[in-house]
Order: structure tokens, then C-alpha cells, then sequence
């Protein structure tokens, strides 16, 4: 494998941090009737934010969809970027 080198002193780039993923705190209160922890997750437009942006785990993330769709269908939270506003 290939290290990365800038083009300046041929210094090796040092890979990206990964940000940390969400506590363990967070993901003991996320539940379909926690409407604010789920909001987390949601983007402006009314989507599910991606894995790879949320650092969670696919375990987690497939836990936190599960719960996104049963407050939806509970109305608990919006379906559409157009009811949030």
C-alpha cells in the first residue's frame, strides 16, 4: 500500500479522524417516544442521516431507522421537510 506524501518536504499525510461515535448515553434514550433524541438523526429535509455521517454502528443505525419509522407512523415526528417548518 501506497503512503500518501504532500508535495511539500515529502511529509506523509496523516489519514482523517473519524469523529467518535454517538454515546452510549444517547443510544440507551432513543426510542420511537423520544421525539427530540430522533430529531438527531433526521436531516432538514426530513431524511434518515446516513451511517457514515452519524458514526454509528449498522446495528445502531438500523435500530435508530426502526424507531424513526414507528414515530412517524405514531405522528410523533414529520414524514416531509414541508410539515417541520
Amino acid at each position: 500500500m501506497r503512503m500518501n506524501t504532500s508535495r511539500q518536504g515529502g511529509k506523509a499525510l496523516k489519514p482523517k479522524k473519524k469523529k467518535p461515535p454517538v454515546s452510549a448515553e444517547v443510544m440507551a434514550s432513543v426510542d420511537y417516544k423520544n421525539a427530540s433524541t430522533l430529531k438527531r438523526f433526521i436531516s432538514e429535509r426530513g431524511k434518515i442521516v446516513a451511517r457514515r455521517n452519524t458514526g454509528l454502528t449498522a446495528t445502531q443505525q438500523n435500530k435508530v431507522a426502526e424507531h424513526i419509522k414507528r414515530a412517524r407512523f405514531m405522528a410523533l415526528l414529520h414524514y416531509t421537510a414541508d410539515q417541520i417548518r
